[in-house]
């Protein structure tokens, strides 16, 4: 049996990919484990409720005692010194990227296994010495186009120059790459001249709602929205400037852990808009839950924005999710999302977020119109059961990983 460690700094409940991925590969009959970062106390919850349920083994690394922390903060100060005078290997600038990275490679390395998939940047030089110190093949996933979640300024310019000879580096190093969106992989291609394959965030039918649990009939038409984080810089404050010039009376349902202070922004927008009792606050859920949590509302909210450049060519979770739950997906237009909208056809309502009164618009004129409502939700869900779900597009997944460890041609 070939065991595949998978590495990731973020929780694993807030990373739904990486846990799809795990659970694929035990399916195929590997076996698994992941080391993942536990630095978040709220996502702890969820990382014991996923944990419970899987059939693989997690190990956890965080920042450690005060003492630690202040001690790896000071080492990443001199890590991004050293690297801007010109010293560069891949152990600085794994230190200059990442606090946790160090911790992740350790405990990656405790871990013998025939194949290391690293998920996010800070992953990438951990499970790459993993691999080196055991002979293992390595794999990426690049769940976002890293230097492109970075505004081109003189502020990130160390940082931008730190990622890039991170993946300028390794990148040739792995036995296979992956990308979340067929525009990040042509990103990567472009700028490192590698062989990307995209795969997309798209989920198990399982997880689909039953049609006992669909229950979206309530006193307004229902607009959806989740993520880890409710903050600004979403676009979410464009969708309440529309309500407010909507003929329509919609609500607005967030889900996730509001940013500090934001929540009390937002109502103030609300307020203003006259839309303030039409907004609600939903705690967070375990990823596995999502869509048919997503099941309860009418249209599901996609609004990513043009800039940095990862934004425009990313396709989130939330699209699939929607897709999954029944429910037709507003998307704003970015490169990718425009791209995407043609071939979702009616599921797809397209907008421009920097557009409140269009916005409106459209949302009043999708509304008023029951056929077409109706029209979609069968198209979000066809769609979801004959293309976009997990049950196919895992296939693209343990074939790469199959051709990586030479189990398949």
């Amino acid at each position: 049996m070939k065991k595949v460690c998978l590495v990731s700094p973020g929780h694993v409940a807030s990373n739904p990919r990486l846990v799809k991925e795990a659970n694929a590969l035990v399916e195929a009959g590997y076996e698994v484990c992941v080391v993942a970062g536990d630095m978040a106390p709220f996502v702890r919850p969820l990382d014991e409720s996923l944990l419970a349920s899987v059939d693989w083994t997690c190990d956890r690394v965080g920042l450690g005692t005060r003492p630690i922390y202040i001690w790896r903060k000071l080492k990443q100060k001199l890590a991004r010194t050293i690297f801007k005078l010109g010293f560069k290997n891949i152990i600085v600038a794994m230190w200059a990227h990442s606090q946790i990275s160090d911790s992740l490679a350790q405990m990656a390395i405790a871990q013998p296994a025939d194949l290391y998939i690293a998920h996010c940047l800070a992953a990438l030089p951990a499970a790459e010495i993993a691999a080196k110190k055991h002979n293992a093949k390595l794999g990426f996933d690049a769940e976002d186009f890293h230097i492109g979640e970075l505004a081109e300024n003189p502020e990130n310019k160390l940082e931008i120059d730190i990622r890039d000879y991170i993946e300028r580096m390794l990148l040739p190093c792995c036995n296979y790459l992956t990308a979340a969106s067929p525009m990040i992989a042509d990103a990567y291609a472009e700028r490192y001249g590698v062989e990307i394959k995209p795969i997309l965030n798209v989920f198990p039918l399982s997880e689909a709602p039953t049609e006992k649990e669909k229950n979206i009939r309530k006193e307004r038409f229902s607009l959806y929205w989740f993520s880890q984080t409710i903050g600004a810089g979403r676009g979410i404050e464009s969708i309440v400037c529309a309500m407010g010039q909507m003929r329509t009376s919609v609500d607005l349902y967030l889900r996730g852990t509001p940013a500090s202070g934001y929540v009390e922004e937002l109502t103030q927008l609300a307020h203003q808009m006259r839309v303030s009792d039409r907004i609600h606050i939903l705690p967070s859920a375990p990823p596995s839950e999502m869509a048919r949590l997503a099941s309860d509302y009418d249209v599901g909210l996609s609004i990513e924005l043009n800039q940095p450049l990862n934004r425009s060519i990313c396709l989130t979770n939330k699209i699939f999710t929607y897709l999954l739950a029944g429910l037709p997906v507003i998307l704003s237009k970015t490169p990718a999302q425009q791209e995407l909208s043609y071939q979702l056809g009616e599921a797809a309502i397209l907008i421009d977020i920097d557009d409140a009164y269009a916005i409106a618009m459209t949302l009043d004129n999708f509304f008023s119109d029951p056929l077409k409502v109706t029209i979609s939700r069968f198209k979000a869900q066809e769609l979801s059961h004959k293309v976009y779900n997990w049950d196919i597009e895992k296939y693209k997944f343990l074939s790469v990983v199959g051709s990586a460890l030479q189990l398949v041609d």
